[in-house]
């Protein structure tokens, strides 16, 4: 089964060639029906993997393809075999990566070269509490895969203690969690990510990822993306022995966003905070969320998206990826008593400008048919941009990839000015003190993420 990259497809042109990944399962005393595809798409969702879920492990070491570079364990069943053990060795002493996830260092009791590569293990005297949501702190700022990496917060899972060393295993703890006595655990710090070499190949570890058979509610384990950015950063490292995934997981709220007053208006898995425009529900077509993305399908139909909430002056952060030679756009202070949202929201324009080659004040970035973008460092088709929108005390202001691009009035005489010379003339436009956000139905496939607003 192939999982790669996004499920609507973008022509992108890579920055980097994706890593050739394999997610070995198949047996597991977890949830591992449900887990390997959810591991598959945690790596898939950043576009760095090309990931394929093999249920076969002992077959698939005795042949695997050519090209690849890393292998994700989310396995705890019978051993493999002395002919696919004896591979599996030699692509990890040959290069290939490797990341051990949960319980995955139960596995494989006697088999001294794998307790030696993972270092701790689930094996005698080993337990954990209940399952609970528990801070893990950044305990080595100084490695690839935890540099400028926040702490995890409440990250629900079970916390392992009490893993234990294997003579002459050599590796890094990276993270760590207090094992508190009142949900069962120990009253120490427990290791919950480390990092090893293992001939030419690297091993990144973490006892986290728990999923439970029959228990939906511990699903949340991998709902977190803290844990998948975590996860992702730590197999592109093992696999490359690089990170040039950011640090701040997708769709989340650090510590000074939070502190700031802002909100998500996309949690990464649905649609919820959004409805079809003049509609009650979100469309049944066209929109989807997928690869942590709100995607919307060439030719898919549905609509613009609106916000359930107004907003009347606002700071929204968001990123966008534009397919080759299309069109979508960002509008603020839309009302519903319209034919359609453009005849009263102002527009950010999202736009391929290096495939279609549009006039200036119809190019990314553009205060749409009034103001150009000035120096927009602009991006291919199928790469993800960074966007802000500032609309505060009558001027509106945007950024792209960190730059300013536009600084321009939104009431008084010379807003009046613009709109007069500009397409929207004859409507209500840019009249309203307040109204919802709209992602555009241009008809062609974008994706928007990683949604913040802070109403000022």
């Amino acid at each position: 089964m192939l999982v790669a990259s996004l499920a609507f497809v973008l022509a992108t042109v890579p920055q980097q060639p994706p890593i050739r990944t394999v997610v070995l399962s198949g047996a597991n005393n977890h949830d591992w029906e449900w887990t390997a595809p959810t591991i598959a798409g945690a790596l898939a969702e950043t576009g760095r993997f090309q990931v394929e879920v093999r249920n076969d492990p002992a077959a698939f070491l005795v042949q695997p393809p050519a090209g690849l570079q890393l292998l994700v364990l989310d396995y705890n069943g019978k051993r493999w075999g002395d002919d696919a053990e004896r591979a599996f060795l030699k692509l990890v002493e040959g290069g290939v990566g490797v990341t051990v996830l949960h319980a995955a260092n139960n596995a494989f009791p006697g088999w001294v070269e794998y307790e030696r590569m993972v270092g701790l293990m689930w094996r005698e005297g080993t337990g954990h509490g209940a399952y609970h949501p528990f801070d893990v702190a950044v305990v080595d700022h100084n490695h690839a895969i935890t540099a400028g990496m926040a702490d995890l917060r409440q990250h629900p899972d079970e916390l392992y203690h009490r893993l234990v060393y294997t003579p002459g295993a050599d590796f890094k703890v990276l993270l760590s969690a207090y094992s508190d006595p009142k949900t069962g655990g120990t009253g120490r710090h427990e290791p919950m990510g480390t990092v090893a070499q293992w001939g030419k190949g690297r091993v990144f570890h973490t006892p986290l990822g728990h999923v439970w058979k029959g228990v939906p509610a511990s699903r949340a384990t991998w709902g977190d993306p803290q844990l998948r950015r975590f996860v992702a950063r730590g197999s592109e490292w093992a696999a490359t022995g690089a990170v040039t995934l950011a640090p701040e997981p997708l769709n989340w709220l650090g510590d000074v966003e939070r502190a700031e007053g802002f909100a998500l208006l996309f949690d990464g898995r649905s649609l919820a905070g959004w409805r079809a425009y003049q509609g009650t529900a979100a469309p049944t077509q066209g929109w989807s969320v997928q690869d942590a993305a709100i995607v919307h399908a060439a030719g898919g139909g549905g609509g613009d998206l609106v916000s359930e909430q107004e907003y009347g002056d606002f700071d929204f952060r968001f990123s966008f990826r534009i397919a080759s030679k299309s069109n979508s756009g960002v509008m603020w202070h839309v009302t519903e008593s319209n034919p359609a949202t453009y005849m009263s929201g102002p527009e950010f324009q999202v736009f391929d400008d290096l495939g279609a080659k549009p006039d200036a004040k119809h190019g990314v970035g553009a205060l749409y048919d009034l103001v150009a973008a000035k120096g927009a460092p602009v991006r291919a088709a199928g790469e993800w941009n960074d966007a802000r929108i500032l609309v505060h005390q009558g001027r509106i202001k945007f950024w792209l990839n960190g730059t300013a691009i536009v600084d321009a009035p939104g009431t008084g005489p010379e807003w009046d000015a613009m709109i007069a010379a500009s397409k929207f003339r004859d409507w209500p436009f840019g009249k309203a003190a307040k109204g919802r956000l709209a992602l555009q139905d241009h008809g062609d496939a974008v994706a928007y993420r990683n949604l913040r607003i802070k109403a000022l």
